[in-house]
């Protein structure tokens, strides 16, 4: 038996056309552990608008029902060769209720609950979900279920992670997002000591507003020197950028080093042997990353997934961190949405436009049924 609905893919061909479409698909009955689930929320994180939005030119694109047709440029267009061609669906999680399942015992019991799920196509009216993702939701709803995979689990991720490396104290930029807001609460509760970059007053005032101590302000005349204070009174020589791009990893690596060479007794002209790493998880700036040889030779730049995270913590800790977070969906891991839209609203270009910016606190939820 196949079950029909309305679905978002997203094409990429080689000539620069980025196609967003909506069209009607069919669903499989799921076998195994495998669940059919009617999705009823899904929000647009940042790591979602990577296939849909990219560097594309929306301003000038070509807009019409449930399509829009927008023009990639160089060198995004070549650096995004190996999809070329490819239909791909799009929405990495959302939350809905199971109406079908495979054989699977783990399967079977989430039959007719609603669940949190991370299908790869959330994006749509119905997706296939493995039952090991899927996250019981019980009496919450869809909509307060939602984002309760990816930005939770990355925040109590980035934790977990400055924990198996032997730090008690990290760097966060764009720190008042809503995964920003969520790893302060955690680490308020695992005495994780955190400073937070932000760009503007309000969202350092944000950030006061739920415990932050360390808060500095990256738009600020005197920020090294904010960062340098703040790093030298929590120890943190371990970071997280989402930004990627510019010189957001290079200035907290350079006010690592400088905390740390001024804490030797004597001058080395290898720099300082404190340890210090950036992890970068995202891409709001899509400008290459700029480093300099400003902070000895006793660092590191390396990428941060959820997927390989969670593979290499093991099942005990990834239970533990599901059951966390299902235990404080409407206190730690609350999330909050600027605007709600259907599929075909989620491509007119108002939409598009507005939620491509990433703008903190104005995260937008795609409700396929509405």
């Amino acid at each position: 038996m196949t079950t029909t609905g309305k679905q978002l893919f997203t094409t990429l061909d080689k000539g620069g056309k980025l196609t967003l479409e909506i069209s009607e698909e069919s669903f499989p009955q799921p076998t195994g552990n495998q669940v059919l689930v009617k999705m009823e929320a899904a929000p647009i994180n940042p790591s979602d608008l990577a296939i849909l939005t990219s560097a594309a030119d929306f301003d000038n694109a070509d807009y019409s029902s449930g399509k829009v047709i927008a023009e990639m440029p160089e060198p995004f267009l070549s650096g995004q060769k190996n999809r070329h061609g490819q239909r791909l669906p799009a929405g990495n999680e959302g939350a809905g209720e199971v109406v079908a399942t495979g054989d699977g015992d783990m399967a079977k019991a989430l039959m007719g609950q609603r669940v949190a799920c991370v299908p790869g196509n959330a994006f749509s009216q119905y997706a296939i979900a493995d039952a090991m993702m899927c996250l019981p939701l019980g009496d919450h709803s869809s909509e307060v279920g939602a984002s309760s995979f990816v930005n939770p689990m990355t925040a109590l991720g980035f934790v977990e992670t400055a924990k198996m490396e032997g730090h008690d104290a990290i760097v966060h930029l764009a720190a008042a997002s809503n995964l920003g807001q969520m790893l302060n609460k955690i680490a308020l509760e695992d005495g994780m000591k955190i400073v937070n970059v932000v760009r503007k007053q309000e969202h350092g005032d944000l950030l006061k507003g739920i415990g932050a101590t360390h808060i500095v302000n990256s738009s600020d005349d005197d920020y090294m020197k904010q960062l340098r204070s703040a790093i030298k009174e929590t120890g943190a020589f371990l970071g997280f950028d989402p930004i990627g791009g510019g010189q957001a990893s290079d200035n907290v690596l350079k006010a690592m080093e400088q905390v740390a060479a001024s804490q030797m007794d004597e001058y080395s002209r290898y720099g300082s042997t404190q340890d210090k790493k950036m992890y970068m998880y995202g891409r709001l700036d899509l400008s290459p990353t700029i480093l300099t040889p400003s902070y000895g030779l006793q660092w590191g730049i390396s990428g941060w997934l959820l997927t390989p995270f969670l593979q290499k913590a093991g099942m005990e800790t990834v239970v533990k961190m599901r059951t966390r977070v299902q235990q404080n969906l409407t206190t730690t891991f609350a999330s909050h949405y600027k605007a709600k839209v259907n599929l075909e609203e989620m491509l007119t270009k108002d939409a598009i436009t507005d939620y491509r910016q990433m703008k903190t606190g104005e995260k937008y939820l795609v409700t396929p049924w509405a």
